[in-house]
């Protein structure tokens, strides 16, 4: 049987980088895969690598947890939990730390992108974010992992780790993990400049549509959103495997995001996408991505914001998930403790 894990911070303003990248894949594994455990983690420590306002993250998590249900993440299928909650992510960190080789952890580029020529001065946990990434995952042997195309890297370490500790304890404890990375927009950039992820640290609003923006909100932001002076391109911009060239998304960034997005908001192949629009202008496109998106991405943050006031419900539901996910991991934490020869 698989085990899946995959995790979301909750740092506030979830947007459809978020869902179209993690949370919708979570919803499609949770209904395709019945024979698999789901573990779908708040991870409330990855978020303390920077300063959190105790009152804010608290809030976040709670929203984080809505956004999953209203999504649909059933928590009868799936196991919700936030990550501070089992312990053990944090104790199993500890030991990968431990087998975990600081080469490793210097070849990671999102610590120098995030750290920047600031890197004195960042937390030791934003160094070691991926190692306790490996724990959040190993602790329940899992060995599929739906991420975004930027954790790839991340994930590797944490096949690196699981290898190392199985040869050097001589044994075959912890699964090969595997990333998995699908769907139509892998990697969501922003509606202001087509080179940069979309991120809720963003100082503009308008670089990213958020699942709580209203109707008119949602409107004028893809109105806005940039794009080029070009028409709309055609399906010889594909390559091999069926998706858009790096040499057309490096030539138009913005125009492709936008293409990206609307053909996984659609649930629409690139390629229909680019037959359907081919030679138009953009104006057409953003009509009809404003609307899938208020079609799809609406009635989620409506739901939202119902739930935000069943605070009672959520709570619950993480203290449900807590002590399912404890069950599991504290066999393996026993298991491994053994191996390594703790008394």
């Amino acid at each position: 049987m698989d085990k899946i894990f995959s995790g979301v911070q909750p740092t506030g303003n979830l947007h459809i980088g978020n869902y179209l990248g993690a949370i919708k894949n979570f919803v499609e594994l949770q209904n395709n895969t019945k024979q698999s455990t789901c573990y779908y983690c708040v991870v409330d420590l990855h978020a303390i690598t920077v300063w959190q306002d105790p009152t804010k993250l608290k809030k976040d998590t709670l929203e984080t947890v809505a956004c999953f249900i209203a999504a649909g993440i059933d928590p009868k299928k799936s196991i919700i939990f936030n990550q501070s909650k089992v312990s053990i992510h944090s104790e199993l960190a500890w030991i990968f730390n431990c087998v975990c080789r600081m080469g490793w952890l210097n070849r990671m580029t999102q610590f120098k992108e995030k750290a920047g020529k600031n890197r004195e001065n960042v937390s030791v946990g934003l160094f070691t974010y991926p190692v306790l990434m490996a724990s959040d995952i190993l602790a329940y042997k899992s060995n599929k992992v739906p991420v975004g195309e930027d954790q790839k890297q991340h994930l590797e370490l944490a096949r690196d780790i699981a290898k190392k500790f199985n040869n050097d304890f001589e044994v075959d404890f912890f699964p090969e993990v595997e990333p998995l990375i699908f769907g139509g927009a892998t990697r969501v950039m922003s509606l202001r400049n087509g080179l940069n992820k979309m991120s809720k640290s963003d100082i503009s609003d308008y670089s990213r549509i958020n699942i709580m923006d209203s109707k008119d909100l949602i409107v004028n932001k893809i109105k806005k959103a940039k794009t080029d002076s070009s028409v709309i391109m055609g399906e010889e911009v594909l390559d091999e495997t069926g998706k858009l060239s790096k040499e057309i998304i490096n030539q138009r960034p913005e125009a492709c995001n936008l293409l990206q997005i609307f053909s996984a908001i659609s649930e629409v192949s690139i390629k229909e996408t680019l037959k359907n629009f081919e030679g138009k202008e953009f104006r057409l496109l953003k009509e009809a991505l404003a609307d899938a998106l208020i079609k799809k991405i609406f009635p989620i943050g409506n739901e939202v914001r119902k739930m935000l006031n069943e605070e009672n419900y959520l709570t619950e539901v993480l203290e449900e998930g807590a002590q399912k996910a404890k069950e599991q991991a504290e066999e393996n934490l026993k298991e491994i403790k053994n191996i390594i020869g703790f008394i």
